[in-house]
Order: structure tokens, then C-alpha cells, then sequence
């Protein structure tokens, strides 16, 4: 049995912890969890003690630690082939990454406007016309991301099966939905199906029983 460790901060708002969770928890792929909270006003001493970023997510096996979500993703994967985090054939393989690499670098707008928050009731914020100009142009670009893939695949994930690319929007869908961003049909049928992955409930669930509450600007 391999020993991993997955350190992760709050579910109800942390994105970049979200992600290599549900990759390894959809995979199948057995870890401890131990979340270190980060509602305070001058940071959690407890994750700089423990992750040489001073942030989480961290995966830690044995000696090694691994931060950063997509590494974390990467490093799961090579231990653990026959899970199928990444899609099966090359091509699909260096799109995947490319798509999950455009999530770790863009949508910049996107993600200071509307932080993942699963408490969050389901409504628009009042963008400013020039701040919803970046943000929905953020948006058009992963419709048009989803679009192509599903098309491509066939569905119902982005490569046929659920795969870590799926898992690097998973913190999108969420947005997409608790700021109300798109009225797409595709897109809301590939989100219905992400909300309704066993891994995203078990996540979900856990987030809305949190108490921790951390206001907007500073999740």
C-alpha cells in the first residue's frame, strides 16, 4: 500500500487543493487527508511548517513532498499508471496537459472576481462593464475548451472518462455556477455532470459542513 499524505486547506473555498483531490479521489487512488485551515488573519503557521511554499496543496510519500496541484497530479500518475489520470492516447495526453497548464498560467480575471466558494447562494455579481469584458472573455475561452473536447471525445468528460484535465476545471464548474456565468446548454450538461461525479458530492458535502467562514477578498 502506497502511504500518501494530501495536505489541502479549506474545501469550501480552496481551488488548487479541489484539484488534485478529486483527480486521485476520482482515480481511485487511496491518501490521507489532513486539511490545515487558513481562516486566519496572518496566515496558518502550521502549513509553513509543513510545505516549503508555505502553501498547501502538499502530497507528502515518505521523504518526498510534492507541491502545486498539477505536480501533485503528475507524480500520482507516474506511481499509479494504471489509474488513468491522464487520457490513454498521446495526442489526448499533451492537449490534456496543455488545457490543465492554460489553468495554472490564465483566467486570471476569473479567478480574483469570483473565487470558488461552494456556500455561495447562485447569483451574478455586478461586474463593472469593463471588469465583466475580461472576465466573460475568461469564460468564452474554457466554453470554447469544453466545446471542442466533448465534441471530439464524445463525452461525458472532456476525454471520454474522467481524467485530471477534468479535474483542473473542476474549481471552474464551481464558479461557472455560483456566479452564473453561462447559460450554455453544453456547458451546463458537462457541469451537471462534473456536480454529480461521486468525488465532487463527497467533496461538496464535506465543504458545506465546514464552519470556517473566510470573507470573499481574502479567499
Amino acid at each position: 500500500m502506497t502511504d500518501l499524505t494530501l495536505y489541502i486547506a479549506n474545501k469550501n473555498y480552496s481551488s488548487w487543493s479541489f484539484r488534485p483531490w478529486i483527480a486521485l479521489t476520482a482515480a481511485g487512488i487511496d491518501f490521507k487527508e489532513i486539511l490545515i485551515r487558513f481562516d486566519f488573519p496572518a496566515g496558518n503557521p502550521d502549513i509553513k511548517a509543513i510545505s516549503p511554499s508555505g502553501q498547501v496543496p502538499l502530497l507528502m510519500h515518505g521523504d518526498v513532498k510534492v507541491w502545486e496541484s498539477l505536480a501533485i497530479i503528475e507524480y500520482a500518475a507516474e506511481l499509479f499508471p494504471e489509474a488513468g489520470l491522464w487520457p490513454q492516447a498521446a495526442a489526448d495526453r499533451a492537449v490534456a496537459r496543455a488545457i490543465s497548464l492554460e489553468i495554472v498560467s490564465g483566467f486570471r480575471a476569473l479567478r480574483n472576481a469570483c473565487p470558488m466558494n461552494f456556500r455561495r447562494p447562485k447569483q451574478a455579481l455586478p461586474f463593472s462593464p469593463e471588469q465583466k469584458a475580461v472576465v466573460m472573455a475568461d469564460v468564452a475561452r474554457i466554453e470554447t475548451i469544453w466545446r471542442e473536447l466533448l465534441a471530439a471525445s464524445g463525452g461525458p468528460f472532456l476525454f471520454g472518462a474522467f481524467s485530471a484535465a477534468d479535474a483542473m476545471y473542476a474549481p471552474v464548474v464551481n464558479r461557472f455556477s455560483a456566479y452564473q456565468l453561462t447559460e450554455d446548454k453544453g456547458s451546463l450538461a458537462y457541469m451537471e455532470r462534473m456536480q454529480t461525479h461521486p468525488a465532487w458530492m463527497k467533496w461538496r458535502d464535506a465543504a458545506l459542513a465546514e464552519p470556517w467562514i473566510v470573507p470573499e477578498d481574502e479567499a
